[in-house]
């Protein structure tokens, strides 16, 4: 099986943190050059001295901020003028909890923005280099709520569901490129994202973070939740060259939570 990333470089967004963070590790290790984009300067200093390095490797960072669509573009085009990206981990911090019935039209806009929008960004700047390498691999990590919308997080399975079909669509129009387009959609992972998500169930529901924990396990078949690296292991998995038939899909990480096919 090749799993062999040498000679290819990768950008990880939301990469100082969870399954970014995780992601970029992984990548690393299999041999790509990394560049990190997240906000936090001091945060991407510290992250890419984590970072495995072999001879050939050479990784960096990009500041970035996903609230700003127009300096985010400013910055890929930059990098892109000089580099070529081989792989494009779409990964942003979803949007707050809460109904869709009380959403603001405002709430939909800004994660619409931070998340498709941005991810489209990328992707037209990347592309080009992906076609004359022939090869690319984009994944993008959303949720579980594009197969079974999750009660609680009315934005986020709006803008999540738009960013499959996004994703399903683009992998159609670049598979003739040898680049393919796959989603993964981590159930519940302990990252930051999710310690608020059950700090904000436990206000509302009146309970312990232990007892909000305690019925999150209860719903996964596997008995426990999962941590960062391992839906990173499968985010590295879809960027290798073993992964290359491997187009379009929505694979749930969630120790088989999701009832659904």
């Amino acid at each position: 099986m090749n799993l062999d990333l040498r000679g290819k470089k990768a950008l990880v967004c939301g990469s100082t943190q969870g399954i970014g963070r995780a992601a970029a590790i992984e990548l690393a290790l299999l041999g790509a050059s990394v560049t990190l984009v997240a906000r936090n300067e001091e945060k991407l200093k510290r992250t890419v001295l984590e970072l495995s390095a072999m001879p050939g490797q050479r990784h960096s960072y990009l500041v970035a901020d996903f609230d700003f669509p127009d300096r985010l573009k400013s910055e890929i085009e930059k990098y892109i003028s000089k580099e070529t990206a081989h792989i494009l981990i779409n990964n942003t911090g979803g949007p707050p909890a809460g109904s869709a019935l009380t959403a603001t039209p405002e709430e939909f806009t800004k994660a619409f923005s931070s998340h498709l929008l941005c991810n489209q960004l990328l992707v037209q700047a990347v592309v080009p280099g992906m076609k004359q390498e022939k090869y690319g691999r984009i994944v993008n990590v959303i949720s579980t709520s594009v197969k079974i919308p999750i009660r609680g997080l009315g934005v986020s399975n709006t803008i999540r569901g738009a960013v499959a079909n996004w994703s399903k669509t683009l992998s159609v129009e670049l598979a003739p490129f040898g680049i393919t387009v796959n989603n993964v959609l981590p159930g519940a992972s302990m990252t930051g994202r999710l310690e608020a998500l059950i700090r904000d169930r436990s206000e509302k529901q009146k309970k312990t973070v232990d007892e909000v924990i305690q019925e999150m396990v209860a719903e996964i078949p596997a008995g426990r939740i999962s941590s960062a690296s391992e839906v990173a292991a499968v985010i590295a998995f879809l960027a290798t060259p073993a992964a290359g038939y491997i187009n379009g899909i929505n694979l749930p990480v969630d120790g088989g939570r999701t009832g659904a096919l």
